[in-house]
C-alpha cells in the first residue's frame, strides 16, 4: 500500500504515528518506500484510543511550515474522523488503508470538521485479493 501511496505523493513533509508496535512499524514501511527518515517520524501517544476530536486537535497543533501530513492511528476513531473532515464517508478503513483529504488553507488552525476535500480512499484488497 506504500507503493500506491507513491503513486499519489512523493513525500510527506511530516508522519505522525500512534506509539502501538502495529501502527508505528507501518508508518516506519510506509516511510522505506516514500524515503521519509524513519527517526524523523514523530511518535504521539495521544493517538491511542483518542478520539476524532483529538486527531483534530493534532492536526491543528502541526506546524504551520508542514503542507502534507500522515497519520498512523488506530479503529473506529480514524474512520469516524475521515467520515467527519470531508463529505466522503467510508464503512472502514481497514489495516494500511489510505484516506486523503486536502484543505483549500495555509493554516492548520483552520482545519474543522467538514471542510475537507475528499481525495482518494485506497485499501488493500482493492489491489491484493
Amino acid at each position: 500500500m506504500a507503493k500506491v501511496l507513491k503513486n499519489y505523493i512523493s513525500k510527506p513533509d511530516l508522519i505522525i504515528s500512534s506509539f502501538a508496535v502495529r501502527a508505528l512499524s507501518t508508518a516506519k514501511i510506509f516511510a522505506d518506500e516514500i524515503d521519509y527518515k524513519k527517526k524523523d517520524i514523530k511518535v504521539d501517544e495521544s493517538l491511542y484510543l483518542c478520539s476524532r476530536d483529538h486527531l483534530l486537535s493534532v492536526i491543528k497543533n502541526t506546524p504551520q511550515f508542514f503542507n502534507t501530513l500522515l497519520l498512523f492511528g488506530h479503529n473506529p476513531e480514524l474512520t469516524d474522523f475521515c467520515n467527519s473532515i470531508s463529505d466522503y464517508t467510508v464503512d472502514n478503513i481497514p489495516t494500511c488503508g489510505i484516506f486523503c483529504v486536502s484543505f483549500n488553507t495555509s493554516d492548520w488552525n483552520e482545519i474543522d470538521f467538514g471542510k475537507g476535500e475528499f481525495g482518494f480512499f485506497e485499501y488493500p484488497k482493492k489491489y491484493f485479493n
